[in-house]
Order: C-alpha cells, then structure tokens, then sequence
C-alpha cells in the first residue's frame, strides 16, 4: 500500500488534534489551582478533584446515570432482538410502518421527546418515578441498538441454524447457541452505543427528571447555570480517563473492530 505523503500526515495531525483540542482543554483546566475557569493557570493543583469528595450530589448523580445506563440499554436490546428478527426475516403488511416507527425516536428533536414526556406522564399522573425514566430512555436508544443488531442480522448467514434444526436441535436452542453467538458484535455494538446515549443524554432527560432522579448530566447542567467553578471539568476529565480504560479493555476482551466495525 502507497504511504501517504507529507502533506496528508500534516493534514491528519491537524485533523487530530482539531478534534483532541477542546478535550485535551478541558483537562488541563481541571488542574487549575484558581477558583474560577482559567488557562493558562498559575500552577497546578488537584483542588477540584478532592472536591468531588464534598459534592455528594454528582456522585449521587454519577451512580443513578449508570444504573439507568445499564439498565434502559440491556432491555433496550432485549426488546430489539425479536423485533429486528422480524424485520429482517419476515415479510408482513405494514412492515414499513412498524419499521419506521421504531426508528421514530431517530428521528425525532431530543426537546419534542421530553416535552412529549412530560406531557404524558403529568397526564397519567406518574411523574419523579425512576421506572418512567427508565421507559423514556428504553424509547429513546431502541432505535440505536435496532439498527445494529438489524445489520448484524441481515448479514449473518443462516447455513448454521438450517444444520442446528436438521440435527434436531429445538428452535430455542438454535436462537441460543447459533443465533446470538452469530449476531455478537451487533449486540454488543448496539448494547454500548444505546448505553453511551442513555448516560450522555440531556435535552429530553432535563423535562422528565426530578430532584430525586437526576441523572449526571442534569446535575452538570444545573451546577454550570449556577456556578463558574472548574469543579465541572474535573468531573469530564474523570469521565474521559473512565471511557479511555474502558475502550483499552473493551479491544482486550472483544476488540474494538468486532465492536464498531461489525465483524465476527
């Protein structure tokens, strides 16, 4: 393969670090010894990060968003599952109706979801319930985990359960130890970009949440609106350190092209 030239290693270095460049600020800000937003800083100081030991709050907030996370993504792709089987295998009146309302949310502005929220659980008389938050959040990251455990479907080869079931194997032992085995990378692809969505989500979740189940990034929200201490960044850089690990021991495990990429 034809290295690329100066030019384009310059063009990509570039690129990079356009990209890195407000992560790699909002670091550095986090080890301001100031009480105030400021870079450059006079020295350097973990002071915003021992604070996080005094704001019980975030990390309150912290512990709810990765329950919420975990649990609106793994029924998220449950519920998946079965209806990307049906999409990709069957043909039935309406398929293209029940497909494209799936993908609604997709589709939808983040700020008419929580409206839309709001509205209906004020109607039904269930609001502040952390069940309700869960169930707008499974409605709003379907779409994500969907799609990719519908690619990973509509790709697989079928060969492999047509063998199961002519050796005898029960349709429920095929879907178990053929089918799922055969659609990881989209389960796990769709299982970590519905979580990403849950916990990173904001706009719709800011209408449906309340003092008792805010999620990370409400708390974050309402501390910048009211403060303009770096305690805020120092809270990202943990995030970012957090995601690096993760990431680092995702591609040990499974490997992050099987992941993102989609291959078995």
């Amino acid at each position: 393969m034809k290295k690329n030239g100066i030019g384009a290693q310059l063009y990509h270095c570039a690129f990079l670090i356009f990209i890195m460049a407000p992560l790699l600020i909002i670091v550095a800000v986090a080890f301001t010894s100031k009480g105030y937003i400021s870079l450059p800083t006079d020295g350097l100081s973990l002071r915003w990060f021992i604070a996080l030991k005094d704001t019980p709050e975030i990390r309150t907030a912290f512990f709810l968003s990765l329950k919420l996370a975990a649990i609106s993504s793994t029924i998220a792709v449950g519920l998946a599952v079965p209806a990307a089987v049906a999409l990709a295998r069957h043909r039935f009146p309406g398929r293209d109706i029940v497909s494209g309302f799936l993908m609604s949310p997709m589709m939808i502005p983040n700020v008419v979801l929580g409206i839309a929220f709001l509205r209906f659980f004020n109607i039904i008389g269930l609001t502040g319930s952390f069940t309700l938050l869960c169930c707008a959040h499974i409605i709003f990251i379907m779409p994500y985990a969907m799609r990719l455990i519908l690619a990973a479907t509509i790709g697989m080869d079928r060969d492999a359960e047509n063998a199961a079931r002519s050796l005898g194997a029960s349709r429920l032992t095929t879907f178990r130890r053929i089918f799922l085995p055969l659609i990881l990378s989209g389960l796990a692809g769709g299982w970590i970009l519905s979580f990403i969505q849950s916990f990173d989500e904001l706009t719709m979740t800011i209408f449906v949440a309340t003092p008792g189940t805010s999620t990370l990034p409400v708390v974050m929200y309402n501390h910048i609106a009211q403060t303009i201490d770096p305690l805020i960044t120092s809270v990202s850089t943990v995030l970012i350190a957090m995601t690096l690990i993760f990431m680092v021991v995702l591609d040990r495990i499974i490997g992050l092209d099987t992941v993102l990429i989609g291959k078995n």
